[in-house]
């Protein structure tokens, strides 16, 4: 990691004095105009806070909210990161972290296991889904208000140092008591892999991290052997990533060459990223899901797909992150993640969407894009023929922002109410099926030995459906039968997507999640139809 030369003072150029007000012993500073004035100025005023300021300054945190401030008036995503956040702020890139080894939910003001993570500390000592923990380290961790940060605090921890945790299990108020070793955690970045059809393969990927490219290996490899030829790759609402997880991914669906991205800014150079090698899913047809969550390093692989002519993207414009952020370290080990480049994809779209109107405007992008209708209809985007470019098929795509798909599917809104909004809200789904499974979990994995019988056999029937509208009762959300009636299907399906994931992963949330997933839909349709040949795909 590049280090940064330059002490903080000579990084700041924002001015600090707005909103201040003049009393009749301020005495102005007056120096030369020279061309270094502004880099001085901050110097100034901080000096000025240190001598004349009526209570004792906290200096290092007004360095850090004046940096914090400058670099917003750069772009959306220069960034400047605490030391003490640095560390945290890599971790689900880097695809680990140092601790027990656990998911869980607070519940109750009460620690619940919502899983004990395959091959971790936790599950090496026995912790089941559904216990509770009470006590870390003997001091109470139930009914003390204790936030997520807290207990992540408490948990978490350098490799092979133990911690000890007592826990209540299914009623039974003697504790038992576990002494965990810390360890390394995985973090995973494919969320699932599995298959839709006998020969259309499925696979989602959460955001590009420095195991995705191993874990993505693995899921393609699993598939093939399941007899896949064509594959769905999801990459909706992934924020993106490392670059080269983006570069190798999209490397694997390309021919030895094949431009993927390059990369350019005011004193960087032009850097171009081709296919190193062949891919080896360089044929078989291949559609790409997004929609407005899939940013920057989803955006390369889309737009690489697209602008080669190598499948099919379907779903929503992606959200328009093409900056390229490089980091650099201050003195006291905190970071600043500097703008340096833009990404551009084959055709030379830059990805990157406007941000001249400032960063509230930028921030407002998704509802400015709901109240124009642009979620629910393509008519309704506006194409500018100033940013119209060529696929390697010589097929029209535009510039100015994200990625338009090939396919659009508009957002399904048919079935939200404000009664399944109070209830998402509050987290009530998460809360209820821990109740639940904390009563019916040996039942249920009796009943349903595989995720087979589960998907065709566990219904979210009236009685399960009472029990929910009565929890949320008791969280304050009286029951709406017009709301019920209208998000009851939703409400049916996410329930029932918890309760898998709960006993099958997060492979099997996907699995019943995806059942209503239009998108999805609509990409496995193109695989199976003339779309490719109508479009020139290459197979």
């Amino acid at each position: 990691m590049q280090k940064f030369d330059y002490k903080i003072p000579f990084l700041i150029t924002l001015l600090v004095a707005a909103g201040m007000a003049v009393g009749i012993a301020f005495k102005p500073m007056v120096r030369n105009a020279k061309k270094d004035d502004s880099i001085n100025k901050y110097g100034d005023v901080l000096k000025l806070v240190e001598e004349s300021y009526v209570d004792t300054p906290d200096e290092g945190k007004l360095s850090d909210a004046a940096i914090d401030a400058m670099l917003k008036e750069l772009d959306p995503h220069s960034v400047y990161i605490p030391a003490k956040e640095v560390m945290e702020s890599n971790e689900e890139l880097e695809g680990s972290f140092e601790g027990v080894g656990i998911e869980f939910n607070t519940l109750n003001d009460t620690i619940v296991v919502i899983s004990a993570i395959s091959g971790g500390p936790s599950e090496a000592v026995g912790i089941h889904a559904g216990d509770k923990i009470i006590s870390i380290e003997d001091k109470t961790a139930a009914g003390v208000h204790l936030s997520t940060e807290d207990i992540k605090k408490a948990l978490r921890g350098p490799k092979r140092t133990k911690v000890k945790i007592g826990v209540e299990r299914g009623g039974d108020k003697k504790l038992l008591y576990f002494t965990i070793t810390r360890n390394k955690i995985p973090l995973y970045t494919v969320d699932a892999a599995y298959m839709v059809t006998p020969t259309i393969g499925y696979i989602k990927i959460n955001r590009f991290g420095a195991t995705t490219i191993e874990e993505y290996n693995e899921a393609i490899k699993k598939l093939r052997n399941l007899g896949m030829k064509d594959l769905v790759l999801d990459l909706t609402n992934n924020p993106g990533g490392y670059l080269k997880a983006a570069i190798t991914l999209a490397q694997d669906f390309l021919f030895k060459d094949q431009l993927i991205v390059y990369t350019q800014g005011r004193v960087r150079p032009k850097q171009i990223y081709q296919a190193e090698e062949d891919g080896q899913f360089k044929h078989g047809r291949l559609a790409v899901m997004v929609d407005e969550g899939s940013a920057s390093a989803s955006e390369i692989v889309s737009g690489a797909i697209q602008d080669q002519d190598r499948g099919i993207i379907v779903g929503r414009r992606s959200f328009g992150k093409g900056l390229v952020q490089e980091p650099f370290m201050l003195n006291d080990r905190s970071e600043v993640r500097l703008t340096v480049a833009r990404y551009y994809t084959p055709s030379g779209r830059s990805i990157q969407k406007s941000y001249k109107k400032g960063l509230e405007d930028y921030e407002e992008d998704l509802s400015n894009r709901i109240k124009h209708g642009e979620l629910y209809s393509r008519d309704s985007i506006k194409f500018n023929d100033s940013l119209k470019y060529l696929t390697a098929h010589k097929r029209t795509v535009y510039g100015g922002g994200g990625i338009m798909p090939d396919i659009f599917v508009p957002l399904d809104t048919s079935e939200n109410s404000d009664y399944l909004h109070n209830l998402s809200g509050k987290g009530i789904f998460s809360e209820f099926v821990a109740i639940y499974m904390e009563h019916n979990r040996e039942r249920i994995v009796k009943e349903y030995p595989d995720f087979g019988s589960f998907s065709s056999n566990f219904i979210i029937d009236e009685n399960i459906l009472n029990q929910f509208a009565a929890y949320g009762i008791k969280s304050g959300i009286k029951r709406d039968e017009k709301g019920m009636n209208t998000s009851g299907k939703f409400i049916r399906m996410e329930l029932k997507a918890l309760i898998a994931k709960q006993i099958f992963h997060n492979e099997g949330f996907f699995k019943v999640i995806n059942e209503q997933n239009e998108v999805l839909k609509k990409a496995v349709e193109a695989l199976k139809g003339n779309s490719y040949t109508a479009m020139k795909i290459s197979e």
